[in-house]
C-alpha cells in the first residue's frame, strides 16, 4: 500500500522528491525494498504534522506535502490543485482539499472530518460532527451543501515547523484534527474543492474494496 501512494505522489507535477517519514522499522523496511526514500523519525510525535516537521526542519525546499501513506488510490492531480495557490499568495502558509459530501449517512459518520469554507474557500472550522447545521426555514428544510475534508496538505516549510512547535489547542484536541492548531493561532488554510474522493484504509473491508477496485478499474 506504501508503494501504490509512493509511486502515485511522484507523478504529480511540482513535485521533486518524495519521502516517507515513519516511526516504525517495518515500514522503513518495505520503502527501502521498492528503492524508495524513507526517514526514520521520533516515536513520541502526537500526529503526522508533528512527524512531518521533524522531516521537514533537515530540507531546503519552500513547500511540504504531507500525503496521507494509507490512500492508495490517491489521484496526483490532487497534489497538483493542493500546490496551486501558493504560486499566487506568497503569504498563504497552508493549503488542503474538500470533496462534497452527498450521502446522508457520512455526515454523522466521526470518522469522516467535515470543513466548511468562507467565500474565498478560506476554511472557517473543521468537525467530525455534522456541518453546517441544518434548519428549519417557514417550513421547509434549508439544507446547506456539506463538504468532507480530504487529509492532504501543502505546507510552507518554515511554517511547518513553526505550529508544530506551538502547544495544542483547546479545540484541536477536543475534535482530535491537527489542522485546528493553525486556525486556533489566527492562520489562514486555504481549501480547494476536488471531484476526486480518496478512500482511506482504516478497515480490512476499506482494503478490499481498494483491492476489487485495482483490480476491475470501477469507480470509487
Amino acid at each position: 500500500m506504501i508503494e501504490h501512494v509512493y509511486r502515485r505522489a511522484t507523478l504529480a507535477s511540482g513535485v521533486t522528491s518524495v519521502l516517507v517519514a515513519t516511526d516504525d522499522k517495518r515500514i522503513q523496511d518495505a520503502v527501502l525494498s521498492f528503492g524508495g526514500k524513507v526517514q526514520l523519525t521520533q516515536p513520541h510525535h502526537r500526529n503526522g504534522m508533528e512527524r512531518l516537521a521533524e522531516v521537514a526542519a533537515g530540507l531546503s525546499c519552500d513547500l511540504v506535502v504531507n500525503v496521507q501513506g494509507d490512500e492508495p488510490l490517491l489521484d496526483p492531480s490532487t497534489i497538483e490543485l493542493a500546490l496551486s495557490p501558493f504560486s499566487q499568495d506568497s503569504s498563504l502558509c497552508m493549503s488542503s482539499l474538500r470533496t462534497p459530501l452527498d450521502k446522508a449517512p457520512q455526515i454523522n459518520d466521526r470518522n469522516i472530518v467535515k470543513v466548511v469554507v468562507d467565500r474565498n474557500d478560506f476554511a472557517l472550522y473543521f468537525s467530525r460532527s455534522p456541518i453546517p447545521g441544518q434548519h428549519e426555514l417557514h417550513g421547509a428544510k434549508y439544507i446547506s451543501k456539506a463538504n468532507k475534508h480530504i487529509g492532504l496538505y501543502v505546507y510552507r516549510r518554515d511554517f511547518l515547523v513553526r505550529l508544530a512547535g506551538m502547544a495544542p489547542t483547546p479545540l484541536e484536541e477536543s475534535e482530535q484534527l491537527e489542522q485546528l492548531r493553525a486556525l486556533e493561532y489566527g492562520y489562514r488554510i486555504k481549501v480547494l474543492e476536488t471531484s476526486h474522493n480518496p478512500i482511506g484504509v482504516d478497515t480490512p473491508e476499506d482494503l478490499e474494496r481498494v483491492r476489487q477496485i485495482m483490480i476491475t478499474g470501477a469507480p470509487q
